[in-house]
């Protein structure tokens, strides 16, 4: 699911980037995979095993065991999360409320 929501939901004129993900409890972090990213495989088509997150607005304790600067944990990036415990962390904000037409 994630991995086909990130595709879809590409920065316009970004072959790489995805669009920051919102959920329902209005929490917002950035999910990204691709060629650059901290993610598995290290490409920009997927099927993404592992990604790369980023700046959350709130501290996402679910993955802070790949946080890389626990002191900052919003202002960071986490590499190489596997997409099923992001999948479990939107939804407990309540899945992704967004369908990616918000700019970053």
């Amino acid at each position: 699911m994630l991995s086909e929501w990130l595709l879809a939901n590409r920065v316009e004129g970004s072959f790489t980037r995805s669009k920051r993900i919102t959920c329902a409890d209005g929490f917002s972090i950035s999910v990204q995979a691709n060629e650059y990213a901290y993610c598995y495989p290290r490409d920009n088509y997927g099927p993404w095993y592992e990604v790369e997150c980023g700046f959350p607005s709130s501290v996402p304790e679910l993955i802070m065991h790949y946080c890389e600067n626990a002191e900052n944990p919003t202002g960071t990036v986490y590499g190489y999360v596997p997409i099923d415990l992001v999948e479990e962390l939107l939804q407990l904000h309540g899945g992704i409320s967004n369908d990616g037409t918000e700019s970053c």
